[in-house]
């Protein structure tokens, strides 16, 4: 299996850089990506949602399915 830093998650920390939660969907975290895409999309409107976008790309390329 592939671990933080690899070629996928630098792949998915990218798509989380243009839409919050597509990189979790593209690893298969569907829970993790509609959480990450609701709460940054509610968020932007009162102007924390880049807290949630920061979130969503790193938590992307930390991403360890090993664990």
């Amino acid at each position: 299996m592939a671990g933080q830093g690899s070629g996928g998650n630098v792949l998915a920390a990218l798509c989380s850089f243009f839409i919050p939660g597509l990189g979790q969907l593209l690893q298969g975290r569907l829970l993790m990506a509609i959480v990450q895409f609701v709460l940054a999309g509610g968020l932007w409107f009162i102007l924390l949602g880049w807290v949630i976008h920061l979130w969503s790309i790193i938590d992307a390329a930390r991403y360890n399915p090993a664990k």
